[in-house]
């Protein structure tokens, strides 16, 4: 089979990551991550005190900063300056402030930078929410999922459950995720947005192998 670019893009939680894993591993394609690259910043920030409300601050900040994705055991890593951040950009911090700093201007120009440096021939998933309409529009299968506002608050308050973190009800990331929608579909530097030729797919009733499986019989 030609290997491809598969774009998914789609609001928080709606099961992208955990899908462009999935299919990256069942087709052996590049997997980058570039919501993980938006965390990694704001953590970084957040970890080093500067002012979030600058926004000439945060773009001078993030230029002086590496991000790494390594995979072993078929589990992909993210390190930010050499250090393995993979849990901590889960935090419930990092959520809070991340749609602020995604929607700067140059912080959005220097990441698409880097992701775009990462686009070969083929066989790259990129997941996101304007991989399809900005970062890779060259992509030949683009996917936006979606699913209802309290389906994704119940998965991240497993998330956190898992990690140990029960300082949020399921009622308060609710309401994280419908601000941090309306500020991803507002913005005015690449806002969320269905690309014109993207396959919608509503995986609020689906589970994780439905949605792999059901991308797979569109490829």
């Amino acid at each position: 089979m030609k290997k491809i670019r598969i774009a998914i893009d789609g609001p928080a939680s709606s099961g992208k990551s955990t899908v462009a894993k999935q299919l990256a591993q069942k087709l052996q394609y590049v997997y980058l991550d570039t919501g993980a690259m938006y965390r990694c910043m704001t953590l970084s920030l957040l970890e080093h005190h500067v002012d979030l409300t600058d926004e000439t601050l945060v773009s001078e900040w993030i230029k002086k900063q590496k991000i790494e994705f390594i995979t072993h055991d078929n589990q992909q890593s993210v390190l930010l300056n050499g250090e393995n951040v993979t849990l901590a950009i889960r935090e419930a911090r990092v959520s809070k402030h991340v749609s602020l700093i995604s929607s700067y201007k140059h912080v959005r120009e220097e990441l698409v930078r880097q992701q775009r440096a990462y686009i070969q021939q083929g066989g790259i998933i990129m997941d996101g929410r304007d991989i399809g309409t900005v970062v890779m529009p060259e992509a030949e299968l683009k996917i936006f999922m979606v699913a209802s506002a309290y389906e994704r608050a119940k998965r991240r308050y497993q998330e956190h459950v898992q990690r140990g973190d029960y300082t949020q009800s399921v009622e308060e990331i609710q309401r994280q995720i419908e601000k941090r929608d309306y500020i991803d579909s507002t913005r005015l530097e690449s806002p969320l947005t269905k690309a014109n030729d993207a396959i919608e797919i509503d995986t609020t009733e689906l589970n994780i192998n439905q949605v792999v499986e059901k991308i797979m019989s569109y490829l």
